[in-house]
């Protein structure tokens, strides 16, 4: 008998389907949706590279977020809303808990160098309106160094010298914003903040889309840096479609992608999905928050930031994830007729974007320390606080060169995401049973799963996993190596992987303590 916890702490729930749609959709665009999708998409021949990202979105993204989905909901009608409890109740195995502290670690660790970026944008969005950045005429450099200058790319602990700059200051403010919220709870700050959040996310991304696609051809000494060729340039491939395929590294990238752009595998889905009802119909609420992600990480994103710099750069701009959103697009809207306005709610929407996804990545932690010490919202609150502001800080000390963000981003954002990915898939489909998990998707569900998508759940999506991760880890591995054995730049790698490991053993402590509480209450397990 799947086991019960009776807990002090009042059991939150979704006010409506379209709160809990939000708030996913919320927790997935993000970032990647508006810069790391275009960049990659331009990178591997843009409508070749759909190819592997709609093949990994059917086998893998649908999937797994389906799974998560009735996953969590079967762990909150047991009273748990975490990964280490909903895992413990779902699994006759008295070490079960443990397989779900990557589903603490992992969003925790992403919120710690996620609020900085945050930050950056909400910088820029008061730079925007308030008339300081760069403006028309700047040089290209002006504004790489406008970035460097305020991150503090160039020299570990710079943000740190003479008092702490804005770079730090603007970090605490967007830190203390995500903590008030989601001290209010799930209703009135998660859900609150989302439902009006989104629409106007998405307001302000239409309102950019616009402003691009009326752009025309703004330069006179290059007519051919047009619309229809900026986005011929974002779409048509240079190479022949077999020679593309062939592309190993296309596919990883896509894949990659994918997992940023649903939230699948970060432990995220299945705590939201603890919340919903018992009759809440968790298929549709996946599958509309999933298409309602793609459609604004392609028909917005892939739409909006490549085409616009070709129109002003053409083809010599960066597309690296903060090159492009930090120093190409300030670039390209200093030379736009009413830039400043677009550049502004350009960056109001990474905000927004940014805030909804941070919010999601801390909720997991808070259900465990509630559920799985007893502690209430304010403790909770607090110890999280304490840990996620060590991270960040770290984060933000070690800024040269992005050493300390990039790490934490390669073990925690992508190793660590594979793996959780590959055990949510494994334990729906063998350790729950797939016969029990689509009885459970089903129930309360207007639309039913495909039978073929039961059997790429089962078979196809481990196997895709885990042939995926050993690639791209075997491919990456050696360069972080070769990176903590380097005099210069080693120190930085050493103390953040330390650190990653350090908060790893923490983790496993509190889960340990919170098994040894839920075998008190339950001693059959």
């Amino acid at each position: 008998m799947a086991a019960e916890i009776e807990s002090s702490i009042k059991r939150e729930r979704w006010g409506s389907r379209i709160g809990v749609i939000f708030a996913v959709m919320g927790s997935a665009i993000g970032l990647g949706n508006f810069l790391r999708f275009p960049g990659l998409a331009a990178k591997y021949g843009g409508g070749h590279f759909m190819i592997p990202y709609i093949v990994a979105f059917l086998l893998l993204g649908l999937p797994i977020a389906w799974a998560e989905w009735a996953t969590g909901r079967m762990g909150g009608k047991r009273g748990f809303s975490s990964s280490p409890g909903i895992f413990y109740a779902l699994w006759k195995n008295p070490g079960s808990p443990f397989l779900g502290i990557l589903g603490l670690m992992i969003p925790i660790g992403i919120y710690m160098y996620y609020v900085y970026v945050e930050s950056w944008c909400l910088y820029y969005a008061i730079s925007y309106l308030t008339g300081t950045m760069p403006g028309h005429g700047s040089s290209p450099e002006a504004f790489a160094n406008f970035f460097s200058n305020y991150v503090g790319a160039s020299e570990h602990g710079i943000v740190f010298k003479d008092g702490p700059g804005t770079a730090l200051m603007m970090m605490l403010a967007c830190f203390a914003l995500n903590f008030v919220i989601i001290y209010r709870g799930l209703n009135k700050g998660i859900e609150f903040v989302s439902k009006y959040a989104i629409p106007i996310l998405f307001i302000c991304a239409i309102g950019v889309l616009i402003r691009v696609l009326t752009l025309g051809s703004p330069m006179p000494d290059h007519p051919e840096q047009n619309v229809m060729n900026g986005l011929g340039f974002m779409w048509n491939p240079d190479l022949p479609l077999t020679e593309s395929l062939q592309n190993t590294e296309m596919w990883l990238a896509a894949t990659g992608q994918i997992f940023f752009s649903l939230s699948v595998g970060f432990g995220i889905i299945i705590t939201y999905a603890s919340y919903v009802h018992d009759d809440e119909d968790v298929v549709l609420s996946g599958t509309t928050s999933a298409a309602g992600n793609v459609f604004a990480e392609v028909a917005l994103g892939g739409m909006i930031t490549i085409p616009a710099a070709f129109i002003f750069l053409g083809t010599n701009f960066e597309t690296g994830t903060f090159g492009l959103g930090f120093v190409t697009l300030p670039n390209v809207f200093a030379n736009m007729q009413f830039g400043h306005v677009v550049g502004f709610l350009w960056f109001f929407l990474l905000f927004i974007a940014a805030v909804t996804s941070s919010l999601s990545m801390l909720q997991p932690a808070i259900a465990f320390l509630e559920e799985g010490l007893g502690l209430g919202r304010r403790a909770s609150v607090t110890i999280l606080g304490m840990i996620t502001l060590m991270g960040s800080m770290l984060v933000v000390f070690f800024s040269a060169g992005f050493q300390a963000l990039d790490l934490m981003d390669f073990w925690i954002g992508n190793v660590f995401i594979y793996i959780m990915a590959t055990i949510i898939i494994i334990f729906f489909g063998w350790g729950v049973g797939l016969q029990q998990g689509m009885q459970e998707a089903h129930h309360g569900a207007l639309i039913s799963i495909p039978r073929i998508f039961q059997f790429v759940m089962k078979y196809i999506a481990p196997v895709y996993l885990i042939v995926v991760f050993t690639l791209w880890f075997t491919d990456n591995i050696g360069g972080y190596w070769d990176l903590m054995q380097d005099p210069e730049k080693g120190e930085a790698a050493r103390y953040t992987v330390g650190f990653i490991v350090i908060l790893g053993i923490f983790l496993s402590l509190l889960v340990f303590a919170a098994m040894r509480r839920w075998h008190r209450v339950n001693p059959q397990k």
